[in-house]
């Protein structure tokens, strides 16, 4: 799938109209349904094809922050052969109550991938865990950046960030 096959997938798959509550607390007239992209198989398969082209070399792990990012970093994993690891909003309260699912080696070297970016909320807290834990987040990187101050709040926490595709790209306006 090419990037503009890629836009109208996910614009037509996706993007809903109305009064929504997002994440970050904001208000938005706009909505992109992650879950209504990332459950096309046409559309996951292209988006990994899409992440794999931030793995670089020095790249030993894929992580996608739960639940948006699950699908992401499976589907970047298999189009790389990397392992990967879902990094969870919280403990859970029983079995092993990890917060990170997978093996994840002190020293590894992280691409994260996220859905949509709106302030970098969410995949800053996992990037949190993930250095905590003794490894290196190399990069984030969304599929949609909404372009609320998701690259600004990441880069001034010390990462570095990317988007597969912006609001713009999909002809939304705020």
């Amino acid at each position: 799938m090419n990037r503009d096959e890629l836009i109208k997938r996910i614009k037509e798959t996706a993007y809903l109209e109305g009064d929504f509550p997002l994440r970050s607390g904001k208000k938005s007239k706009y909505y992109l349904d992650k879950y209504l992209f990332e459950t096309c198989p046409d559309i996951l398969k292209a988006l990994g094809e899409e992440f794999a082209k931030y793995v670089t070399s020095d790249v030993t792990l894929i992580a996608g922050a739960e639940l948006g990012g699950v699908a992401l970093a499976a589907a970047t994993a298999m189009q790389t052969n990397k392992n990967w690891i879902i990094v969870r909003n919280s403990k859970k309260g029983y079995g092993t109550g990890k917060l990170i699912e997978g093996v994840l080696k002190k020293g590894d070297v992280v691409l994260l991938v996220e859905d949509i970016a709106t302030t970098g909320g969410q995949v800053l807290e996992a990037a949190k865990v993930i250095a905590e834990a003794g490894a290196k987040v190399k990069k984030i990187v969304c599929v949609i950046d909404r372009k609320q101050g998701a690259g600004e709040n990441i880069a001034d926490a010390g990462y570095e960030f990317e988007s597969i595709l912006t609001k713009d790209d999909l002809g939304i306006k705020d």
